[in-house]
């Protein structure tokens, strides 16, 4: 009896699945090993550019910090020196009735120094303004813009003005105070903003406060003799000395 079979003669069936299955297994193995290693790579080579990125980044940061400091080590720059040199009253007059005002004209002779021998100065917006006892007495005069060169002395004088001013009760007593004493002390102010400049190279905008204290006598020294109204003009006023100012940069 003869029995029929589907294999070829000398060729095993099922161990020869199983020796191909095991093969395919391998490869499919063996080309997964391949594609993560593959993308390791990328990764690795991103990660190596991102690091030399950051390191370029700070060491340009570094470089430009460094330089900002041997500049200015170099250079130094200091504020601008300020000097009150006369101060003129045409009108310094008081009323208490029925509510304190004051009227004021005066002419301020304001000098600045650079003190610098390498950076100049710009002085951009600046006013000038007076104060009695903390409150302002006149409107803000705009002073002319002007660039100061090395070592430069700018002089401006600014007329200070300011018509039926509202005083607290307290500061027009004390002004009669002052005025029956002799001696009346006001406050020039300069307000605004300056930049320096190291050759080609210009700051930013940097606030300047400048306080200037302005003795004054009254009518030689004598006083008023409790007159709150003081006038002004023919030497009722005199400017006492030249002062240096308090600046702030």
């Amino acid at each position: 009896m003869e029995c029929s079979s589907n294999l070829r003669p000398g060729t095993p069936g099922r161990p020869q699945r199983a020796g191909n299955s095991r093969s395919t297994r391998k490869k499919k193995k063996r080309r997964k090993e391949m594609s993560i290693k593959h993308c390791d790579k990328h990764d690795c080579e991103r990660q190596r550019l991102y690091r030399q990125f950051c390191a370029a980044l700070v060491a340009v940061i570094l470089l430009i910090l460094l330089i900002i400091l041997i500049v200015w080590l170099v250079l130094r720059p200091t504020r601008p020196r300020f000097y009150l040199n006369g101060l003129t009253v045409a009108c310094l007059n008081a009323t208490s009735s029925p509510a304190s005002y004051l009227t004021v004209t005066l002419q301020a002779t304001i000098a600045a120094r650079n003190p610098n021998s390498r950076v100049g100065i710009y002085f951009d917006r600046t006013d000038a303004y007076a104060e009695y006892k903390g409150q302002q007495v006149t409107v803000p005069t705009a002073l002319p813009v002007v660039y100061q060169g090395h070592l430069d002395v700018s002089v401006w004088s600014p007329f200070l003005v300011g018509s039926n001013v509202p005083l607290a009760p307290y500061l027009a007593v004390a002004l009669a105070q002052d005025e029956t004493a002799g001696y009346v002390l006001l406050t020039v102010r300069v307000d605004g903003w300056i930049r320096w400049k190291a050759g080609a190279f210009i700051t930013g905008h940097y606030h300047l406060r400048v306080r200037c204290p302005a003795l004054l006598t009254v009518n030689g020294g004598q006083g008023s003799y409790g007159s709150i109204a003081g006038g002004g003009g023919n030497g009722y006023f005199n400017f006492q000395r030249a002062a240096p100012c308090v600046v702030d940069v």
